[in-house]
């Protein structure tokens, strides 16, 4: 029962910041219809986001042990409580800038602190993989519920109407709970406290910037900077893509986007047992490999679009709603080879291992959007979508040699213990 209350409150924690992050493709539309914004300017949003949670992260991850694992996620929480109930008040394009920028704050003190709870109550490192799996399938749930409780605000009669505010009351209020949830649960975090007595913040930190020296960890982070980069540039900008190059209403594009979150929550449900069974590299050098088809297959497809604006679900194009599979095979890859990097270091060193991952996602993820953006805006959507291939062919090498690496660690370890 102990451990069950702490996996629900993580669980709840990723929900609410599922919303939140992810929201920011629907804001990066609603901001271009509300406050005549380029496509270049709302962009930026994503670099609010990503370069708060980046920054936090490097300067925070070192010290989260010390500050308590509990006590950082409650103070996250406590952060976009109070900014999602004041941005109502706001409604303009500075008012969204503050509100990711808090939710990147707050999201990289809880993703640090969640990666680094999940040891404490997994028993070894197949339960740990599982586990991650579920918890990020779980995020992709709420990102899910996020496209269908804003599509539910918007107006498409009135582009202009800014009432899709109003949202974030409701997410204030989810915060909220989340808040009370977590300061009600119980987290024995004595072992990781024991194990930082004696070190000095500055010591925490040069460890931190350490790690990154290690070809496995160097591996790693850029695997994972390549696949945010890949999945941030597709979410972020699908519904933009939708309504400009599919030609659908406001709300349908924001709703039709919801697909794509299906995909990714499927994709790791599945692979939370999958990867119980297969080895790892075959699971995800498959998923590239059929994420490059889905790509090749159903992007020419939106070349033979009408340019007449679709209102109804009963008109929506086919591409619509096969482009978003993609999601699936993508779903598996950010969880798996978190969970790998994670279970080959000590429990102690989760925290700041943990912070170099949600610092190099968030860069992948801010660097993925903007050149998205960009692309979009001077070529179009279809090309911004191809050049999704790349990164995906940068995988496969990253991964190969990730895999590699990880061979010759546990290799040496074994010597080790032998010896």
């Amino acid at each position: 029962m102990y451990k069950t209350r702490i996996k629900i409150s993580l669980f709840l924690n990723y929900f609410v910041f599922a919303i939140l992050l992810n929201s920011v493709g629907t804001v990066i539309l609603q901001v271009q219809n509300n406050f005549d914004i380029s496509k270049g300017s709302a962009s930026t949003l994503e670099a609010f986001k990503d370069l708060s949670i980046a920054i936090t992260s490097f300067l925070i991850a070192s010290q989260v042990a010390k500050i308590g694992y509990k006590r950082t996620m409650l103070i996250a929480l406590g952060l976009v409580s109070v900014v999602c109930l004041a941005l109502p008040e706001l409604r303009n394009f500075t008012g969204t800038k503050l509100l990711f920028a808090s939710a990147g704050i707050g999201f990289a003190l809880v993703k640090v602190t969640v990666y680094s709870t999940i040891t404490l109550v997994t028993n070894d490192k197949k339960e740990h993989l599982s586990l991650m799996n579920f918890l990020e399938s779980f995020f992709m749930v709420g990102i899910l519920c996020g496209y269908f409780l804003f599509g539910y605000f918007v107006d498409d009669s009135h582009p202009r109407y800014t009432g899709w505010f109003n949202v974030y009351y409701i997410l204030g209020g989810l915060a909220l709970l989340a808040f009370l949830l977590l300061l009600s649960t119980r987290i024995d975090e004595s072992s990781i406290q024991n194990a930082e007595k004696g070190k000095s913040s500055t010591e925490d930190f040069a460890n931190m910037l350490r790690l990154i020296l290690t070809p496995l960890v160097l591996v790693f982070i850029f695997s994972a900077f390549f696949y945010v980069l890949i999945e941030q540039s597709i979410m972020s900008w699908l519904p933009t893509f939708n309504k400009d190059v599919l030609k659908l209403s406001t709300s349908l594009s924001i709703q039709m986007a919801s697909i794509l979150s299906v995909s990714i929550a499927l994709g790791r449900f599945l692979a939370g047992m999958v990867l119980k069974k297969i080895d790892w590299l075959y699971v995800l050098l498959f998923c590239l490999a059929a994420a490059a088809a889905v790509v090749l297959i159903t992007v020419p497809l939106t070349k033979n679009i009408s340019g007449i604006p679709i209102n109804s679900l009963a008109d929506v194009p086919l591409v619509a709603f096969l482009f978003p599979l993609i999601g699936l095979f993508l779903a598996p890859i950010y969880p798996a080879i978190n969970s790998v990097i994670l279970s080959n270091l000590p429990a102690h060193k989760h925290p700041a291992m943990s912070g170099l991952i949600v610092v190099f996602s968030a860069l992948g993820g801010t660097t993925g959007s903007i050149i998205t953006g960009h692309i979009f805006g001077a070529y179009g959507g279809q090309t911004a979508f191809y050049l999704s291939l790349v990164p995906i062919s940068v995988m496969v090498v990253l991964l190969l040699l990730f895999k590699k690496l990880q061979s010759v660690k546990k290799t040496i370890s074994d010597q080790s213990t032998l010896t």
